[in-house]
């Protein structure tokens, strides 16, 4: 679970600044090389963002295991860290710095990638003959490689899924989750109990401001490509995009309009606490990662809760099953003068079938290999497999990498409020001018 992280958007709003001078600080800056003893006694630092007390155990625990199976590597470890202050880290170097580092944001691997940032993998990889296709699906060997050139490796994986109240359900006659987007708007009207100017309840919260109901989370649904084969934007070109924002427009509309709902939002509690509105009854409906099970029991929510794949668009009810995936992603220093035993660490970490399995268990996340995924050790609620499931469909998506990293989704994100709220009216030239700006952005990057 990621209580400490923002959504995908909000990331993208907070991080593009800090890694754009990462990536000026790094790009060009001399790979100290893998030229250190791993047998050798020494100490790495990993660096990571987890900061609730749960997760931060979950952490210790994991690395006492890696210690105990590498005697001569100590790790000291560094909590709560977020890109910017790994951004910091990485440009002043020195042996206080990280040796191996994490994060929560995946969209930004091709800046990582790109521009030095974060070690290449590729020799070590080799070296220890780890066979990435046999080891973890394929969409999270492609968030964590960008152009070729792999600086990361997947370390648990963010699963996204529709929750759904079962006693609203049961109460406004619904008998199945929707599977189809047209079903969700339907299901969605009907849980909705208006109250004067405001609600009672309300089936499903479509602004772009509801938490996880991001565009990148929507668009998911759809079959769709970011980019064309030249490496441009493709959001103009590509029906699928103008679909969703036409969809998502209507649902605004038809549950309420955009004030009404932006409104109602303003009553809502805090994302990563207990009062979180699907915890409260406010929404009937969610769009969330796997880790709001977790969090539903320790809020001691009072209704009984369903679990299902998100609704996908109507043409393409045959992909049911599919979702938005994202994670962590781990890699390696390259300013660092220990990088094979920082390998080591990142290696155990990610691919070390009993490692991944318990750190999955602790932190409440999908596991990241094919052999964690089917593990009988993991202990998850039974409704968990949801999100099992998801996260080895092969339909499921996460964005495309860029060289300036979550900065083109933060520029569909600002289209998408916009057009909801109805200040951009014409639809197809909007997303003319917001592909014609994701490419010069592109460009200007490189």
């Amino acid at each position: 679970m990621r209580r400490s992280r923002p959504t995908t958007t909000t990331t993208a709003a907070v991080a593009v600044a800090a890694i754009s001078v990462l990536a000026t600080a790094c790009t060009g800056q001399a790979e100290q090389g893998a030229t250190d003893d791993p047998n050798a006694r020494t100490t790495i630092n990993f660096w990571h963002g987890w900061s609730a007390p749960a997760e931060v155990k979950a952490v210790t625990d994991n690395i006492a295991r890696f210690e105990k199976a590498h005697p001569n590597i100590k790790v000291d470890v560094v909590g709560n860290i977020n890109d910017d202050k790994l951004n910091q880290s990485l440009r002043a170097g020195g042996s206080k710095g990280p040796d191996v580092v994490s994060s929560f944001t995946t969209a930004n691997v091709g800046k990582f990638c790109s521009s030095g940032a974060f070690a290449d993998l590729k020799p070590f990889i080799e070296k220890s003959r780890l066979d990435l296709e046999k080891t973890f699906p394929k969409v999270l060997l492609d968030y964590t490689q960008f152009e070729g050139k792999r600086c990361a490796l997947p370390l648990l994986t963010d699963a996204y899924g529709l929750y759904y109240n079962k006693d609203a359900f049961e109460k406004a006659g619904v008998t199945e989750p929707p599977q189809t987007m047209s079903e969700l708007a339907a299901v969605a009207k009907k849980l909705t109990v208006e109250k004067g100017d405001s609600y009672e309840q309300l089936g499903f919260m479509p602004t772009f401001h509801g938490y996880e109901t991001v565009a990148d989370h929507y668009q998911s649904s759809w079959e769709h490509a970011y980019f064309d084969e030249d490496g441009k934007s493709n959001i103009a070109k590509d029906p699928a995009f103008a679909e969703m924002f036409t969809y998502q427009k209507k649902l605004v509309e038809d549950l309420g309009g955009y004030r009404k709902l932006e409104k109602y939002r303003g009553t809502f509690g805090d994302e990563w606490g207990a009062k979180h509105p699907f915890h409260t009854g406010q929404v009937a409906m969610q769009l969330d990662g796997e880790w709001r099970l977790g969090m539903t029991t320790d809020a001691k929510v009072p209704f009984e809760i369903g679990v299902a794949p998100m609704p996908v668009a109507d043409d393409e009810r045959d992909s049911y099953g599919k979702g938005f995936l994202s994670g962590t992603i781990m890699g390696i220093a390259p300013g660092s003068t220990k990088q094979n035993a920082a390998w080591e660490l990142v290696k155990f970490m990610t691919s070390d079938t009993q490692a991944v399995v318990d750190f999955a268990n602790g932190i409440r996340n999908v596991p990241s290999t094919f052999e964690a995924l089917k593990s009988p050790d993991l202990t998850f609620d039974p409704r968990f497999k949801t999100f099992l499931d998801i996260a080895q469909h092969p339909g499921s998506s996460t964005p495309d990498g860029a060289v300036n990293g979550s900065t083109y989704l933060q520029t569909i994100q600002d289209f998408g409020f916009q057009y909801e709220k109805g200040s951009v009216k014409d639809l197809k030239a909007g997303l003319e001018k917001t592909a014609a700006q994701i490419d010069t952005d592109i460009a200007k990057a490189k």
